[in-house]
């Protein structure tokens, strides 16, 4: 079978008697298997047109939870069987129901993901027993709404895509220098003014080329909620990211005070239009830090703990310079003991991270933040390699992986000259498929401090759908068995097996509508000629 990704143990017997569906067929759910089934009613009986209504007994289609599953493969494991009697996906709790359910989808072939239904066909599960868990309990995917807007449908719309390919996290990037994009209601003007930038360039920073139509756009505070309940219909934990203190141009031109303004003219800023590090950072104040807490207050009461235990702040990629010229920020050193520059942006860090834990929530930030120690909740993505994730639980911090040399999907796909916007290495499908999460030099005892990874999505040459959906497909579904799947090392994946179930998995996206690139190369409407990206020859380090 071209299940992806590949369960822990599968046996499909298409000789034997399988589960014909039709007018007739039940679905039924027990305890903890409810929100399933609406979504599996919904999806099938749109694909195939079926009203699959509640039933009792052992025919049909039954949904369970089970505590001898659960004690067996987890809260996320599963075990689905398919006779002739019938059909049964038996979870260890609502997570492994679901994920059993994405996988009795694909059983029943690419026209399953479609939303209408197609003449002619003739709806059977195969006779099969799978038995199945993930690996990681973090399986995520990072989408950068903050440089190029994704209106909330396209959010949703990724938010299944995921839950699709059993991946269980959205970390979304939504602030930067060059936009805002949460409604704060006690501070209005973070989306009146920094939601919006005049122009924007196009291609890499070195590129002549610009859009002059403004762009923008937020998510009010109720398409938030919209999206934090819809993925958790979907078992998709939403991680939001306000970054702090570097990569606040955006939220300086709507409120300069929040800049340093002994060190530049803060009210002469606008949300960035370029790309690259912007020198303007948050000024080290009393201010500014109850600014954020008010911020951080209305975001905690969006994203609730129970689905968003974690909050990104950032922390990377903080330029100093203007801190350095400051007598505000140098008065602020002295006055807390700090012996530079770097040790001030740990202390701002590090207040968030008491302030989110005397609050229930856990701290999480690109790996600078390890620079002047964590208190011992924070946990740290892993962005500029394994190094800053090794050293991390080396000291028993939580870690997520995700170095920008293996699964940034904004590096490009291939190094031919019709790839669009080059960027980065060249990471091709079979490079992601062997990416490995943990590093070998970690111990078993630091490994456990692995929580997962998570491919990364910057869009400053992604202007929309289409151009993400290329960057991001079909490399994420390497990802996705990556992090679910029980593979061997590297070097021992199956990767000629793995191609060949892409050929079917390729008409499930098709179904999707998904604009992937296909195997041999862009499109010509997906090639984007004489806009300058950002190519780096080579293998990538392992660094």
């Amino acid at each position: 079978m071209d299940l992806i990704p590949a369960p822990v143990r599968c046996h499909v017997d298409d000789g034997a008697p399988g589960h014909t569906l039709d007018a007739t067929t039940t679905l039924t759910a027990g305890p903890g298997a409810e929100a399933t089934a609406r979504w599996l009613r919904g999806e099938l009986g749109a694909a195939t047109g079926l009203p699959f209504p509640p039933g009792s007994g052992r025919s049909g289609i039954r949904l369970l939870t089970d505590g001898r599953v659960r004690a067996e493969l987890g809260e996320e494991g599963y075990r689905l069987t398919v006779g002739p009697g019938g059909t049964a996906v038996v979870g260890g709790g609502p997570a492994g129901v679901f994920w059993g359910a994405q996988t009795l989808r694909q059983l029943l072939g690419p026209d399953a993901f479609r939303r209408a239904p197609l003449p002619g066909r003739v709806w059977r599960l195969p006779h099969a027993r799978i038995e199945d868990r993930p690996r990681f309990g973090w399986r995520g995917m990072m989408l950068d709404v903050a440089r190029h807007f994704l209106p909330k449908d396209a959010v949703l719309r990724y938010v299944d895509l995921l839950a699709a390919h059993k991946l269980n996290v959205l970390h979304l990037h939504l602030t930067d220098d060059q936009g805002w994009r949460v409604e704060i209601l006690r501070h209005p003007r973070l989306t009146e003014v920094g939601a919006w930038r005049p122009r924007t360039r196009r291609g890499h920073r070195a590129s002549p080329l610009w859009d002059d139509t403004p762009h923008g756009g937020f998510y009010t505070q109720d398409d938030v909620r919209e999206i934090v309940a819809y993925a958790a219909a979907r078992h998709v934990r939403v991680v939001p990211e306000i970054d702090v203190p570097g990569h606040s141009q955006a939220a300086i031109a709507a409120y300069p005070w929040l800049g340093n303004t002994d060190a530049a003219d803060t009210a002469a800023l606008g949300v960035w239009d370029d790309w690259g590090i912007s020198e303007n950072v948050l000024a080290p104040t009393d201010e500014v830090l109850r600014f954020y807490e008010g911020v951080f207050e209305e975001l905690l009461a969006l994203f609730p703990a129970e689905t968003s235990p974690f909050v990104h702040v950032g922390g990377d990629e903080c330029p100093k310079e203007q801190w350095r010229r400051s007598p505000a920020a140098q008065a602020r050193i002295r006055e807390l003991g700090l012996a530079d520059e770097d040790e001030l942006q740990s202390w701002f860090i590090r207040h968030f991270d008491r302030w989110l834990a005397d609050r229930g929530r856990r701290l999480i930030g690109w790996d600078e933040i390890l620079e002047g120690g964590l208190a011992d909740g924070a946990a740290v993505s892993s962005w500029r390699g394994y190094a800053g994730g090794i050293a991390a639980a080396g000291a028993g911090h939580d870690v997520v992986m995700c170095p920008e040399q293996q699964v940034y999907l904004d590096h490009r796909q291939d190094g031919g000259p019709d790839e669009p916007v080059p960027i980065g290495y060249v990471r091709t499908l079979e490079d992601v498929y062997r990416f490995e999460p943990v590093p070998p030099q970690l111990d078993a005892a630091a490994a456990a401090h692995v929580l997962g990874a998570q491919a990364n999505v910057w869009t400053e040459v992604m202007e929309d759908q289409g151009r993400v959906d290329y960057q991001v497909f079909p490399r994420l579904v390497a990802f996705a068995e990556v992090v679910w799947s029980a593979l061997p090392g590297p070097a021992d994946r199956d990767w000629p097996g793995f191609r060949d179930r892409m050929t079917g998995h390729f008409r499930r996206l098709d179904a999707l509508g998904v604009h992937y690139r296909p195997p041999g190369g862009p499109l010509p409407w997906q090639r984007r000629p004489g806009v300058l990206g950002r190519p780096v020859e080579g293998p990538p380090p392992n660094v």
